[in-house]
């Protein structure tokens, strides 16, 4: 299992001064010199597809460059493992799965191959969501502190499952949640950290109009027709098939086109057979374009979000969702389920429009669609919202302060 195999930012520390200011980088980097001498090691099971193994590929190389000797390594499992590890996905989120006895004893077979195959060097582990959870067991032998990243919303799950699961997290030293709603009273430390997105990436720097328009040519998009865009890996849990129904019923009284981009996801067998019925439930209709998008697409993700109208993610489910700090960032206007930590990046009227139903996600579509300056001044307002809370340089500080924290159990922190 080697690490660092994985796409990595071409961003440099220094050029997010612009944007954050001199002191915000001085800070950073005093804060990763006292890190000096830790090796952290970042552990989850996939380096491509969804939000954890994007947020890590723009993490790794920030703290390195600011003296933190990180480093990533992915646990490894077969097609019938991530199928377990879905449900186990579903069911935290609430959902009613049937998880059988041969399905946790296939979980603790792949978790024992990787705690016998993976080299563990860290001083500090940072294990990542339920795929690589059972990894802990492995501190009884080490020691070494340990924190474990969960994405989910976990506030109401399937009791059987968060308790096969809860056994392990306990061993953790810490656990990290996203949002306050979506954690767990636990007998550890807890700490909330939101996700964030990298402005300097492929996916959110500044495009030129040239770039853009020969993507939308790509793929056969109308430039001079009102746009509708979600970005999401193909998942049951960001109902495509809602969000289609609630074009279908924009389009009867506004001529627009509604775009589904995504890609699967290696640790996400489903992916496949959402595709699929999606593809089918829009096939006939010119104006629903369904685009799967290879990984290391980011550039083009970047382009269709820029030539939206309105952006939505209407998610039944959600962990945090940064498709949604990425289009504010951009100034568009977002149309977004209540849901997971949605209502934290979209201020109801004020940053987008938040909805609860498919009939709502149809009126605040139409109120976009035929108000122009409002679409803007909700746009504008995101951008503002995601610069003051949700850049990636404010969550490497929370994670550099979190990583100090662990050799210290007093009521302050002095740094």
């Amino acid at each position: 299992m080697e690490e660092e195999t994985y796409q990595q930012s071409k961003s440099k520390i220094q050029d997010y001064e612009p944007i954050v200011g001199r002191s915000y980088i001085e800070e950073l980097r005093m804060l990763g010199d006292r890190l000096s001498g830790k090796v952290i090691q970042a552990i989850n099971s996939t380096y491509f597809g969804g939000g954890v193994a994007e947020i890590l590929s723009h993490l790794v190389p920030l703290l390195n460059q600011l003296g933190v000797d990180a480093r990533w390594n992915v646990i490894q499992g077969s097609n019938e493992f991530f199928e377990v590890t879905k449900k186990f996905h579903n069911a935290l989120h609430g959902k009613d799965e049937k998880v059988s006895p041969q399905d946790l004893s296939l979980f603790l077979e792949t978790s024992q191959r990787n705690l016998n195959e993976l080299k563990f060097y860290g001083d500090i582990f940072f294990v990542h969501d339920p795929q690589p959870v059972a990894l802990v067991t492995k501190k009884k032998e080490i020691g070494r502190k340990w924190v474990w990243r969960c994405h989910i919303d976990i506030s109401n799950p399937n009791q059987k499952v968060w308790n096969s699961l809860q056994s392990f997290v306990l061993d953790y030293d810490a656990v990290v949640f996203s949002s306050p709603n979506f954690a767990q009273e636990l007998p550890i430390r807890q700490f909330l950290i939101p996700p964030a997105i990298d402005p300097l990436s492929d996916k959110n720097k500044e495009l030129p109009q040239e770039i853009i328009d020969s993507v939308l040519s790509k793929y056969g998009l109308n430039r001079d027709k009102p746009m509708i865009v979600q970005i999401s890996r193909f998942d049951y849990l960001k109902d495509p098939l809602g969000t289609i129904d609630a074009f279908e019923k924009v389009k009867k009284n506004i001529d627009c086109q509604l775009v589904l981009a995504g890609g699967t996801a290696s640790d996400d067998p489903e992916s496949e057979t959402v595709l699929n019925e999606v593809k089918e439930r829009a096939a006939g209709n010119p104006d629903i374009h369904i685009l799967l998008i290879p990984p290391g697409s980011d550039i083009e993700i970047n382009a269709l979000q820029r030539a939206a109208t309105v952006i939505m993610q209407k998610s039944l489910k959600e962990g945090f969702a940064l498709t949604v700090s990425e289009a504010l960032w951009k100034r568009k206007p977002v149309v977004a389920s209540a849901v997971g930590g949605i209502p934290l990046q979209t201020k109801h009227r004020f940053t987008g429009l938040l909805c609860y139903s498919i009939d709502g996600a149809v009126y605040a579509l139409r109120q976009l669609l035929t108000n122009a300056e409002y679409a803007k001044w909700l746009g504008e307002n995101g951008r503002q919202h995601v610069k003051q809370n949700f850049l990636i340089t404010r969550q490497l500080r929370d994670y550099l302060l979190l990583f100090l924290s662990l050799d210290y159990h007093g009521d302050v922190i002095y740094l």
